[in-house]
């Protein structure tokens, strides 16, 4: 890993990047499944509804992220549009289980490999933030329920500025929130549109968090498969 230059402040994306959305999504939706008893529903396992509101979702937030759905739209459509999408019928539905499912994953702890270990070493260096897309209720519970709150200065969500990711206007907020140049300043995420092409846009060096290792068409700054990988050159 060459050199990298000298920076004051890191910017980090949350979910995919720190928080396990993944995992904790799939362990509320196993218990959703049993506590309103979707295998009576229809004709479908849990992997199927996990595979399917999976499917749905990642769908449903890049219409998000592009400004085409709105936060209310995006939270009523995902169960609705999965389990019709399953065979049930819109009626029958379960009424609450999009509010159980707000409640229950943001309280979940699973974090990526060696995120608190790799946070604490950077916190004695950096100033830390976080940028995310994610709602400002839900992130915060995020980051408490995960005991990542102690590490961060600044949390700005698309909500401050009324804009996603990766609009260059909500990495020139968090800057001015955090008093920092873009210069001297690293965003790191998984997202190759809203984390790496969008600080690219706004004059940030940029971090690929990439643990599958997937070929990209983007030159990131630098790219890492697993987080400890950060110690290494920061």
């Amino acid at each position: 890993m060459k050199k990298v230059k000298t920076y004051s402040h890191l910017f980090f994306d949350l979910d995919h990047t720190l928080w396990d959305f993944e995992k904790n999504s799939e362990e509320t939706l196993v218990h959703l499944f049993h506590e309103f008893e979707l295998h009576r529903l229809g004709d479908f396992t849990i992997t199927d509804f996990y595979k399917k509101y999976s499917y749905i979702n990642l769908r449903l937030w890049d219409l998000f992220h592009k400004g085409k759905i709105d936060q209310q739209e995006l939270r009523e459509k995902r169960f609705v549009k999965c389990l019709t999408g399953l065979g049930v019928a819109e009626e029958d539905v379960p009424v609450g289980l999009s509010e159980a499912y707000t409640d229950i994953c943001p309280t979940k702890s699973a974090v990526f490999p060696f995120t608190h270990e790799v946070l604490g070493y950077l916190k004695q260096k950096y100033t830390l933030h976080i940028i995310t897309n994610g709602f400002k209720d839900v992130q915060a519970i995020k980051l408490q329920s995960s005991n990542l709150t102690q590490y961060f200065s600044e949390v700005v969500t698309s909500e401050c500025v009324n804009c996603t990711k990766p609009d260059r206007r909500i990495y020139q907020h968090a800057l001015e929130r955090a008093g920092v140049k873009a210069s001297e300043s690293l965003m790191i995420g998984d997202n190759l549109e809203a984390d790496i092409l969008g600080a690219m846009n706004a004059g940030l060096d940029q971090v690929f968090f990439n643990p599958e290792r997937k070929r990209i068409p983007l030159k990131p700054t630098y790219e890492v498969a697993c987080l400890s990988e950060l110690k290494t050159f920061l």
